[in-house]
């Protein structure tokens, strides 16, 4: 049987190769949720204060580990319950668009949002949570439906839009218990990441081939 151009790209929506990696990424994300659970309960559980020891606290040298531990940690299950279906629903698209650059893209989010933490927050507090990561996700998938021209990726980003657009209002200055600073470079973060590791188009007029991708060592 002779296959359609393209019908094995995991990038076109609607050929088989398009669901089987956004499965794929689905299993994956669903596996990261109880991970996280898990340190939240032995955190809890035994008593380790692992927010104050491996959370960000902005402008202090000792907190500034923070950056990369904090995503991991969250201030008890009603906090990480409300991260978990974001994370997953947006880690899973992200994801399903190739491994490689899920990793190095969620690399730079971790990066921009904990710096940008580290920087401009209170030093009076300890920040943890995945919030940060899921706004950079978010980010991604915009700015990918821009850059890319994917009319995919965007109209996912309007879908988490409407099931979430309210929770946009985190990357403004706020009064409560929240880092809007991890919101908005989250959120910058995934931009950039998106601009960095965007698929190149295939030449006009040329013969048919699979989209490129950036190649990342």
């Amino acid at each position: 049987m002779t296959l359609l151009p393209g019908s094995g790209d995991p990038h076109r929506f609607g050929t088989e190769a398009f669901y089987a990696a956004l499965g794929r990424a689905f299993v994956a994300m669903c596996a990261v949720v109880p991970f996280l659970f898990l340190i939240e309960a032995v955190d809890q559980g035994l008593a380790f204060g692992l927010d104050p020891a491996a959370g960000i606290i902005p402008k202090r040298i000792d907190g500034l580990d923070g950056v990369f531990f904090s995503p991991f940690l969250h201030h008890g299950f009603d906090h990480l319950y409300s991260n978990s279906i974001p994370l997953i629903l947006l880690g899973t698209f992200v994801l399903a668009a190739g491994a490689r650059r899920f990793l190095w893209s969620t690399l730079i989010i971790v990066l921009v949002s904990g710096l940008g933490v580290w920087f401009t927050g209170s030093s009076n507090s300890v920040v943890v949570g995945a919030s940060g990561v899921i706004f950079g996700y978010l980010g991604i998938l915009l700015t990918r439906g821009i850059v890319e021209r994917s009319w995919w990726n965007f109209a996912v980003f309007l879908l988490v839009g409407l099931l979430y657009g309210w929770q946009l209002v985190g990357i403004l200055p706020t009064d409560e218990r929240i880092s809007w600073q991890g919101h908005l470079f989250g959120l910058l973060g995934g931009v950039v990441a998106a601009i960095i590791f965007r698929r190149r188009r295939p030449d006009i007029g040329g013969p048919y081939h699979s989209e490129s991708t950036l190649t990342l060592p």
